[in-house]
């Protein structure tokens, strides 16, 4: 039934095993959010904060890949931002909430775009449009709801993401 179909899509979505060892897309959204519940308390909403972890990957479906073995999705977090309003706005009219949501969901990357690959940051953007360190818990889940991370190399990271945007860790 609608919106949840979009959910189900996740589960017929495949992902890089190199990136994503853990499986489809579904597996790693459920990781996700298990990660946002750990630590949502430190969230400034924490609703927003599970609900983005639950629709965070909505738009690899849609920019799924496979060519020649190599699996991508690239844009899934613009598509993601669009389709996660979609899903909500189908259950809520809270606007706010639905625009948290969605602007979560649309700068998830922006982790590593910022500590490596700064050809592709918008931070000013995604400054304006979204809560920095919201956007470093989901990032935090997104990262650690895959198989085989290590757990403190990841909050280092988040930690050089939130340096990087000028923002004290802490």
């Amino acid at each position: 039934m609608y919106p949840f179909t979009m959910l189900e899509r996740l589960g017929e979505t495949e992902q890089s095993p190199e990136y994503h060892p853990e499986g489809n897309v579904w597996i790693h959204t459920l990781m996700v959010t298990d990660e946002a519940a750990k630590i949502k308390r430190k969230s400034k909403n924490p609703l927003a904060l599970m609900l983005a972890a639950l629709l965070h990957d909505l738009g690899k479906p849609d920019t799924f890949k496979n060519i020649n073995g190599k699996i991508t999705a690239y844009n899934h977090d613009v598509a993601g931002a669009r389709l996660s309003a979609e899903f909500l706005n189908a259950l809520t009219d809270d606007g706010a909430l639905i625009r948290s949501v969605s602007g979560l969901v649309r700068w998830h990357m922006q982790i590593l775009y910022v500590t490596r690959f700064n050809r592709f940051s918008e931070f000013s953007k995604m400054r304006h449009e979204t809560d920095v360190r919201e956007v470093a818990l989901l990032a935090l889940c997104d990262r650690l709801g895959r198989g085989n991370t290590d757990r403190e190399e990841e909050i280092r990271n988040i930690g050089d993401f939130l340096n990087r945007c000028g923002i004290p860790d802490g």
